[in-house]
């Protein structure tokens, strides 16, 4: 892995594909750990220097969030430990740009001090090419940044001193001048940039010029400092003076440039230009590796302009695509450097490739090796061996594989989640640029914007692929060209008619790789392309080996297709790009190979194992390989031919993991549910459908209580005490919260209390984090409602710590949204916007639409209490233009809160019926109180102080509780009681208290829906 900081954070994979590092304060905490390589940071230091004085209550959970978070998007735990001491970044410091950009400038300086001035330019112009903008410029708020930042700049700048320094001593003056003017106006008043300034306008022969430069400086230094000039300075002056200040003799004109000129602009890979500058200066040999189409040939060619050889004419390039046999390897290198071919009577063509080549620190690069590898590899060996200062650069899909190669993986350019990120990835820079050439006047707007992305998604990335399809736009709209890629072979078959045969179109690219095979590469290819999700090496063994392919040769056939990049591997997976798959899936068809069976016999078996392990303490790692193995699982259900064990196996990882869609699409298959959660789903009926309780929010237990309406037939009276005493703790758990769930739907909140804490009790043995949740939430309610708001808060950060754990965003988004609601019940305002808004930035970054309305509602209810009606009602009109009718009662029944806040009885008593009924049509337990206060807060408003405290009395019949928890509901009580007194007040409440439940909900809905008196005046 590899973290960049100086300039926007990122992070790239081991495979070096981009890691999605979505949100601040995670970008935050990977720099920070980024900055400590390989060393632990303790948490109090990290809370510290995340949140400073504004760290959130509960901020170890917050961090454990983070953490969880970041473990997530770097590919699992192995990414940030934790140890001894705190949290661990395994990472090295030449991993990270900022630690490799100190040790190159130390070494720089070493080397400046040692008069070895050309070796100090080349260490101290790749330490500065490693800069790609502002260091931490995204995070920068952090309260470690600061001084972070402002060493790294003072840094900076002074490698760029030595550098000029040392290019000054070299006498490249010319090539310096303007970088010297440029850090002169930003840093007037440095004496050493103006003494290095002076020595390259003498060197230029531009003496009047340097002394200007000196006046210039004396006279500021004297206007804002008080100060005359450093005695150094004055030595520079009184040389220059003298004629003294020697100036070193130029270098000898650059020669032509020997690459080929580039017809298109260079797009993106500033991350690999910068690793390639820095290991070039480092190393003798470097190689580019990666797939056909990755643009392998342009990123040399770029790297190899910006080398420092290139400007003294000692770069060569040779390309070896037209070369088709080994022997003719010499040749091609001769023509390159000399202009012809090797003839009799010279010296041996390797001496005569060596005396051309000596001629000091030269860079040859070779370009696509892969035919001819073993060739390739033995003549750069031994030019390596015979010329001590040159180096070699090559491109090709495997390495050399010689002592002393650096690699340089090269893979797709980075494509964008969605459309709302789309102008910053260097795939869609890559397509608009060529798509602009072809068709003048395309540009990335609101009409273009989703194909381009889907393009750039459906071709992996890869740059030919993109230019070629951008080719296609004279002749077709983008809409048109994304609309045919599953064609994508004959689609992208176009391209220059300059370029070589095999990169004319995306077919013969992948021809030519797949050409480059071995029978048993080939095999094991189009037989992985059968897996949609990648695969480990025991699913290869399993399902992939055959006569033809034994299975204790596939872990040396997969490392074989990995080297010739072929096939791409991250941690413990191996994939392909999808163009590569779709080749294979080809091939695949053709040879007859059927691995269906197989294949779908493994994924069942790999299901069925760890289906068990969701309900226990190993939930988690359970959990990691449904999420790692989901497309495979889902294509060996289709290739099942009876679904249902595949169903079984799944039904309750679609529960828990929030896939709602399939859950809900394999209803049917209710007879396949194991055994065992069939017994906890028994225990609940049909009126649980959690359906009721969407419009006012998620419910985690949904899956629990849509399994349970499966069972509901074939259940009978006694299954509910029969769960409660199975010997299984999970059943058990899981009976004890089904009880008390069907007590609080019938608005008994007492009698369910000790199943409350036998749920939790029994989850917590098991460690079970799903069940865990689904029991806190219901005890912070118990808390919250009695007003004892610091338990409830810590009950759910806890929940949110445990959902950020099980990874599934619907709890936590859940948790979240109740913890901010705490806060704002406690009256910790400030508290919950901040929770609000980090939750609805964390919705928006993954396009999570649906969950916006519960935060945002959230967000309204912070301003309402605040006392900022007109914003609150700006959020709810926000909310219902962009969500339409999909969250219209609960939007209603908010504006209906804000409405009594204003006191405006006559809108709010027009609003009254669409709002309540819509509460009192779902039949939800919560709901239906909430509907009973808000025609409290109706008649109070009307003049009917005794109907309001009876409705408020209904909301406890109805909910089993008052709400004592709710500000506003205790400002309502506290009016009322002033208006009646404290025992008219009491009698009235007990009038809508004591009403049966079923009543009250009746005298509810005819009051408000029928325009009927709830009680007799």
């Amino acid at each position: 892995m590899r973290v960049e900081v100086l300039g926007p954070v990122k992070a790239y994979l081991d495979g070096g594909e981009p890691a999605e590092i979505s949100g601040v304060r995670l970008r935050m905490l990977l720099s920070r750990l980024a900055l400590e390589p390989g060393r632990p940071v303790s948490a109090e230091t990290l809370i510290d220097d995340l949140w400073g004085e504004e760290a959130p209550a509960g901020a170890s959970a917050a961090l454990h969030s983070l953490v969880a978070r970041l473990r997530k998007a770097l590919g699992g735990a192995a990414t940030l430990e934790l140890v001894a001491g705190g949290y661990r970044l395994p990472v090295r410091a030449q991993d990270v740009d900022a630690c490799q950009f100190e040790e190159l400038v130390a070494r720089g300086r070493r080397e400046l001090v040692a008069g070895t001035h050309k070796e100090a330019a080349s260490l101290l112009g790749a330490a500065l090419r490693l800069w790609h903008g502002a260091a931490l410029a995204d995070v920068q708020e952090a309260p470690f940044a600061d001084p972070v930042v402002t060493r790294l700049h003072n840094l900076r700048h002074a490698a760029a001193e030595d550098r000029i320094d040392a290019e000054l001593h070299l006498g490249r003056h010319a090539e310096v001048l303007a970088d010297l003017e440029s850090l002169a106006a930003a840093h007037p008043l440095s004496e050493r940039l103006a003494g290095l300034r002076m020595r390259a306008l003498t060197a230029a022969g531009r003496q009047g010029d340097a002394l200007a430069a000196y006046a210039e400086i004396r006279g500021r230094l004297a206007d804002e400092l008080g100060v005359d000039p450093a005695q150094e300075l004055q030595e520079i002056h009184l040389a220059l003076l003298r004629g003294e200040i020697e100036r070193p003799a130029a270098p000898a004109e650059s020669a032509p440039s020997r690459l080929p000129a580039q017809l298109t602009s260079f797009v993106g890979r500033e991350p690999e230009l910068a690793q390639l500058g820095s290991l070039l200066s480092v190393g003798r040999l470097v190689t580019i590796v990666g797939p056909g189409g990755s643009g392998k040939t342009r990123l040399s060619l770029e790297a190899v302009a910006r080398d420092p050889a290139h400007a003294r004419g000692r770069v060569w390039f040779v390309s070896l695509a037209g070369v088709s046999a080994a022997d003719q390897i010499v040749d091609a290198v001769l023509g390159a450097l000399n202009g012809r071919l090797y003839e009799g009577g010279e010296a041996a063509p390797l001496e005569r490739i060596s005396e051309l080549l000596d001629v000091g620190d030269a860079l040859l690069l070779l370009d696509n090796c892969e035919h001819l590898v073993e060739a390739a590899a033995e003549l750069v060996d031994q030019l390596l061996v015979r010329l001590p200062q040159l180096r070699i650069l090559a491109t090709s899909r495997e390495a050399l594989a010689i002592t002393g190669e650096a690699l340089c993986h090269l893979g797709p350019l980075d494509v964008p989640r969605d459309s709302t990120a789309a102008a910053e990835a260097t795939a869609v820079r890559l397509f608009v640029d060529r798509a602009s050439s072809v068709r003048p006047g395309f540009a990335l707007d609101a009409s273009t914007v989703e194909a381009v992305v889907e393009i750039c998604w459906r071709l992996d990335g890869m740059p030919l692929a993109l230019e070629l399809a951008a080719a296609k736009l004279r002749s077709m709209s983008v809409e048109q060209i994304a609309g045919r890629l599953d064609d994508r072979f004959r689609l992208l078959s176009s391209g220059s008619r300059a370029a070589l045969p095999r990169q004319r179109t995306l077919l013969a690219v992948v021809e030519w790789s797949w050409d480059l095979l071995d029978e048993q590469e080939r095999a094991l290819a189009r037989r992985l392309a059968f897996f949609p999700g990648g695969a480990d090496l025991p699913a290869l063994e399993t399902v992939c080996a055959g006569a033809q392919l034994p299975v204790e040769e596939i872990v040396y056939v997969i490392g074989s297709l990995v080297e010739k990049s072929i096939v791409q591997e991250t941690g413990d997976r191996y994939r392909m790009l999808e163009t590569v798959r779709a080749y294979a899936l080809g091939r695949l068809a053709e040879s007859g190979d059927d691995l269906a069976v197989p294949y779908s016999d493994y994924f069942l078996a790999l299901a069925e194992r760890n289906e068990p392990l969701l309900r226990t303490r190993e939930q988690l790692a359970a959990i990691a390989v449904f999420d790692a193995e989901y497309d495979n699982l889902m294509h060996g259900l289709r290739q099942a031919a009876d679904p249902s064990r595949f169903v079984g196996a799944l039904f309750w990882y679609w529960g828990i993991s929030g896939r709602n869609a399939q859950f809900e699409s394999y209803l049917q298959y209710g007879g396949a549910l194991p055994e065992q959660a069939k017994a906890a789903f028994g225990v609940a009926r049909a009126s649980m459908d959690v359906d009721s309780a969407g419009a006012r929010e998620f419910h985690p237990a949904r899956p629990l209580m849509r399994m349970a309406q499966l069972a509901t037939a074939s259940a009978g009276e006694s299954d509910l005490e029969d769960a409660l005493v199975s010997p299984d703790p999970w059943v058990r758990a899981s009976a004890h919260w089904a009880r008390d769930f069907l007590l609080t739907e019938q608005g008994d909140l007492q009698s369910g209390a000790a199943s409350r804490q036998e749920a939790m009790r029994g989850f917590e043995e098991i460690g079970d984090r799903w069940g865990l949740v689904i029991s806190l939430l219901p005890l912070a309610r118990d808390h919250s409602m009695r007003g004892e708001h610091g338990p409830a808060i810590a009950a759910l950060e806890r929940a949110v710590a445990l959902s950020s754990e099980l990874g599934t965003e619907d709890h936590l988004y859940l948790s979240r949204a109740r913890l901010a609601r705490e806060r704002r019940r406690s009256g910790d305002l400030d508290g919950a916007l901040r929770d609000i808004q980090a939750t609805h930035r964390r919705a928006r970054e993954l396009g999570h639409r649906r969950m916006e309305v519960n935060i945002l509602v959230g967000l309204a209810n912070v301003h309402r209490l605040s006392g900022d009606l007109v914003q609150a009602d700006r959020i709810l009109d926000e909310l219902a233009a962009a969500q339409g009718e999909s969250a219209r009662d609960l939007l209603v029944s908010t504006r209906l809160e804000n409405l009594l806040a204003r006191g405006d009885a006559v809108r709010a008593r027009k609003l009254l019926p669409e709002a309540v009924g819509s509460l009192i049509t779902q039949s939800y337990s919560a709901g239906l109180a909430w509907a009973a206060e808000l025609l409290a807060g109706v008649l109070a408003l009307e003049g009917d102080p005794e109907g309001a405290a009876a409705a408020l009395g209904m909301s406890q019949a109805i909910r089993g509780e008052f709400d004592h928890g709710e500000p506003e509901l205790r400002a309502l009580a506290d009016r009322l009681t002033e208006r009646l007194g404290e025992e008219g007040y009491a009698q009235a409440y007990r009038l809508g208290a004591e009403t049966p439940r079923q009543e009250a909900i009746d005298r509810v809905a005819g009051l408000v829906l029928a325009d009927q008196e709830a009680f007799p005046r």
